[in-house]
């Protein structure tokens, strides 16, 4: 294991000046590091042309380059497209790249598997294998072919970003810094199931912007579809959202996956009003498709869209996440899964 070199490639620019004057190279030299790996498509040492041979020499004798490409990729027919990652871990993980009109979104995932055990998260059935590196969250990015079209990235994809808190922080400074990838922090959406903890250091130290899979607003129903609500009750959540002046520049959303029978009723329209009252906030309805080994169903459309009107009556900004993938094992998790299993057998 000690011949294992560390990978380049997630490091910040105050990392990357603090290891080119280790190595005794130029001042300048963290910053044109900085330029090859998330300004361009870049790979390898090699490409690095405006730095010295014999300083590529010593970072290559120190450092992996630290990007990989993808080992496979299926497209929808609706364009969207789900890239799967060999992880350090020789696990699985995914990426979804969905275009739509002038919107290029990138759906990242921080960890491979996740721990956390929703009823509905096909991820969570993997179970939990593993956190992702900095670089390892990034690479999703740097290395497929639609890097240069993303205007969004969206922490949404695998695993529960704030349970990875380190280097899901630290991603997110290369991602919006203007040495790294410069997406604006408007464009950047970081989801969690509400780990309070991790969550109050996000909303402290970040400007991106805070999605909460709530689901439910009843703490009995929810602590059945997801079990961190034993842990950080609904309530302490939403009160840790209110101790902060969130402003004009970050928006405050809630996640709301529609079950048939389970939570699309007028009393759950009530109630959510009246736990997000004077929270700054949007809630965001997502259809649900089944997946393998739960017993839930997703709601009725007509039942969807009546449930977003009432909302919408009460003064709640709703909107309905537009269904995309399903021809590729849109749900999360389904695609690493498979690829798992081939791995497994093939040993």
């Amino acid at each position: 294991m000690s011949g294992i070199k560390e990978p380049l490639f997630g490091k910040t620019l105050a990392e990357l000046t603090e290891i080119s004057q280790t190595l005794g190279l130029p001042s300048y030299t963290g910053k044109q590091l900085a330029y090859w790996l998330y300004k361009t498509d870049v790979n390898s040492y090699d490409g690095m042309s405006n730095v010295s041979k014999k300083s590529r020499t010593q970072l290559a004798e120190k450092f992996d380059f630290g990007v990989q490409p993808p080992e496979k990729v299926q497209e929808s027919t609706d364009g969207t497209k789900k890239y799967l990652f060999r992880s350090g871990n020789g696990k699985f993980i995914e990426a979804a790249y969905i275009p739509d009109g002038k919107r290029h979104t990138l759906c990242v995932s921080s960890q491979v598997g996740c721990k956390m055990g929703c009823l509905f998260c096909m991820t969570g059935k993997q179970g939990f294998q593993g956190h992702l590196t900095t670089g390892e969250i990034l690479n999703q990015l740097k290395s497929i072919p639609e890097r240069e079209k993303m205007t969004n990235v969206v922490y949404m994809g695998m695993g529960e970003p704030f349970d990875n808190l380190d280097a899901v922080m630290k991603s997110q400074e290369i991602l919006t810094a203007e040495y790294g990838f410069a997406i604006s922090v408007r464009k950047v959406t970081v989801s969690t199931i509400g780990i309070v903890p991790a969550m109050r250091v996000f909303l402290e130290n970040s400007k991106c912007n805070l999605a909460v899979s709530l689901h439910t607003p009843f703490d009995e129903e929810r602590r059945q579809l997801m079990p961190i609500q034993n842990v950080y009750p609904l309530k302490e959540v939403i009160e840790t959202i209110r101790e902060f002046d969130i402003g004009k520049y970050r928006r405050v959303s809630f996640e709301y996956i529609m079950f048939k029978g389970v939570n699309d009723t007028r009393r759950h329209v009530n109630e959510l009003a009246r736990v997000l009252n004077k929270v700054k906030s949007r809630i965001n309805l997502i259809r649900f498709h089944p997946i393998p080994g739960t017993p839930l169903l997703g709601s009725d459309e007509a039942a969807i869209i009546d449930f977003q009107r009432a909302l919408n009556d009460k003064g709640i900004v709703t909107t309905l996440r537009a269904s995309r993938g399903q021809d590729i094992d849109a749900a999360c998790g389904l695609l690493s899964t498979k690829e798992l299993v081939k791995a497994q057998q093939i040993d």
